[in-house]
């Protein structure tokens, strides 16, 4: 039996980040048009910068799943959090370990953001980083060079890897995203996350998705 994908853009900004124009539900708008099963606003260094994806999620439930995480900006590269409020237990900076020791004590997931761009990245460093979540491979600001570079580092570190299209304007929402092999809701998200029964999906190279038998 074919497994429906559900598929999610887990790597948003509007203009509550501070680098982009999109008001955001001109972003929920936009991935109800192309056909998103859901999206996740994910604000530069604070989650409370998201509030308004609650109302979206309300307005919107019957049409798409609206999802809040953060983009935290460690010492060492960028990563995404989702499952708690950064706003509470993080410090500015710290060391992306120290970031994923706290989050995961919390119960929440971290996953490095374009882990290969150079700028604001780990590098090859992601592969000694203990307890992250996953990699995120495909992002849709990222020469593509880079992003096979992420998912070739989630391979050997026998991690998942998700997709994000990093919009910080309305046309890029979905260029890239995460397929997953269920139905995700606000309820199981961070659960599924850790399960690690997805795969990132870049539209730019089509790309394939496979899961676990």
């Amino acid at each position: 039996m074919e497994i429906m994908e559900f598929n999610v853009d887990l790597h948003i900004h509007s203009l509550a980040s501070g680098d982009s124009d999109a008001a955001p539900e001109e972003l929920v708008l936009q991935a109800i048009k192309i056909g998103l099963h859901g999206i996740a606003f994910t604000e530069h260094y604070y989650y409370d910068a998201s509030e308004t994806a609650e109302v979206l999620a309300e307005r919107y439930r019957n049409d798409i799943l609206v999802l809040r995480g953060v983009e935290v900006s460690a010492s060492d590269g960028h990563c995404l959090v989702f499952g708690v409020n950064t706003d509470r237990i993080l410090s500015a900076y710290l060391p992306m370990i120290e970031v994923v020791q706290i989050v995961n004590r919390q119960g929440g997931v971290v996953i490095p953001s374009h882990p290969y761009r150079g700028i604001n990245s780990l590098g090859d460093a992601v592969k000694t980083m203990k307890g992250i979540c996953a990699l995120e491979g495909y992002n849709g600001c990222n020469l593509h060079a880079f992003n096979v570079r992420a998912v070739e580092a989630a391979g050997e570190l026998g991690l998942p890897f998700t997709g994000g299209s990093d919009a910080h304007e309305y046309s890029s929402v979905g260029l890239c995203y995460t397929a997953f092999a269920e139905t995700v809701t606000r309820d199981n998200f961070v659960d599924l996350l850790k399960s690690g029964n997805y795969r990132g999906v870049d539209t730019r190279r089509i790309s394939r998705v496979s899961f676990p038998d």
